[in-house]
């Protein structure tokens, strides 16, 4: 059997224009903001190809999955945010990295790499809705209050890489490691060898998924702080008897995906396998037949037999990718309401040309930096994920 990607079309039930309507169906605080870009127009192809040309060596172009086609053509690597950025420090010759992801996986890079080299974003407003929901100054109130009742020498921070330098920062100063999606149980591991509890930011739904189906918690050993409720909205004792402090945080395209969804396709699409992103909500991930990380998906998709169905729960982009690339196999999105990360798609074609046509002139634009203390400190937190067991 094989099968040709379909593009949803452009109606009420089926695609959910970026900009211009919420899903009341959806986890609160789930949208899509902003317009996605048309697409470039193809003279833009041979621009960027000269400009890429002209820097040679100099530059070093990194692609996130959910980026665009038309972005990911010119990317000298591929892969997730710790990939790309472990890639940019195995780089010390490339003057210059221009990452096609958001702020802070630029921010990750910068603290990664070497002083003699430049981050840039191609465009400022890629940011990330999920690291945008832990500021520091929340997180250093929460950590009060568990100063406040003599807790925080049980606490052990882990905050998941889709987070702010600062508070990757946060989490150095206070002992405590960076995960990814593909290695939050090891960390989690770790860090219940060095204290009782721990303080998971910024994605609730990968800590709780994390600790309930890999590690044999209970729902009632976590709890959820939401830094906009007085006292994080729990009491004294909920904090106290917690295993696990999760942070209300998440990913606004993940937290699309409903259980709903799920019966839906299984309803439609007979014998399919259902495979999800860590970051969807609990009730999805425990409905699904396999659960994984960005680069979990993709083999897990190329190593599928022919024949077979799949409905995928992440970034539509890299979706929409894998079905192109494997016409042997039916590739579909788990929702027929489709919603883009909208901040990914703000790296397109355009503002790649101008930032590498300005690097040609001599021009640097977009430079992330992350001052010296906080790179410090989020660097402790890095390399004690990278001597995780």
């Amino acid at each position: 059997m094989t099968s040709t990607w379909t593009e949803p079309s452009n109606t009420a039930t089926a695609l959910l224009l970026l900009g211009r309507g919420t899903d009341p169906a959806s986890e609160r605080g789930v949208e899509c903001p902003g317009d996605l870009p048309a697409p470039s127009d193809p003279g833009l192809v041979a621009r960027a190809t000269a400009a890429k040309a002209a820097l040679g060596d100099r530059v070093f172009v990194l692609g996130h999955h959910y980026q665009r086609d038309e972005v990911i053509q010119f990317a000298d690597v591929t892969g997730d945010s710790f990939k790309l950025a472990q890639q940019a420090a195995a780089r010390p010759g490339a003057e210059f990295i221009v990452f096609c992801g958001v702020h802070f996986m630029a921010e990750s890079a910068d603290i990664l790499t070497g002083k003699n080299q430049q981050v840039i974003l191609p465009d400022l407003a890629a940011g990330c809705s999920m690291a945008d929901m832990a500021v520091l100054g929340q997180v250093e109130a929460a950590w009060e209050r568990f100063e406040d009742l003599g807790i925080t020498g049980e606490i052990v921070p882990v905050t998941y890489m889709n987070s702010s330098a600062d508070i990757k920062g946060f989490v150095g100063r206070n002992k405590g490691v960076v995960c990814t999606s593909s290695n939050a149980k090891r960390a989690l591991t770790w860090s219940f060898e060095q204290g009782s509890k721990v303080f998971f930011l910024p994605d609730q739904h990968l800590g709780r998924n994390t600790a309930v189906l890999e590690m044999g918690f209970g729902l009632d050993d976590c709890v959820l702080y939401d830094p906009h409720k007085p006292g994080g909205g729990l009491t004294d004792d909920e904090l106290r008897n917690a295993r696990m402090i999760l942070w209300r945080g998440h990913c606004s395209v993940h937290g699309r995906f409903t259980l709903d969804s799920v019966r839906e396709v299984r309803e439609r699409v007979p014998g399919v396998n259902v495979l999800v992103h860590p970051e969807c909500r609990h009730d999805v991930v425990r409905a699904a037949d396999q659960v994984g990380s960005t680069e979990y998906i993709i083999k897990a998709l190329e190593a599928a037999p022919p024949g077979s169905a799949w409905a995928v729960g992440t970034e539509l982009n890299l979706v929409r990718r894998m079905a192109l690339a494997h016409p042997d196999k039916q590739i579909m999105f788990l929702d027929r309401t489709v919603c883009y990360c909208s901040t990914m798609n703000r790296i397109d074609l355009p503002h790649l040309v101008w930032a590498l046509e300005e690097l040609v002139a001599g021009r640097v634009p977009n430079v992330i930096t992350v001052d010296e203390e906080t790179a410090a400190n989020a660097r402790v937190a890095l390399d004690q994920m990278l001597a995780l067991p």
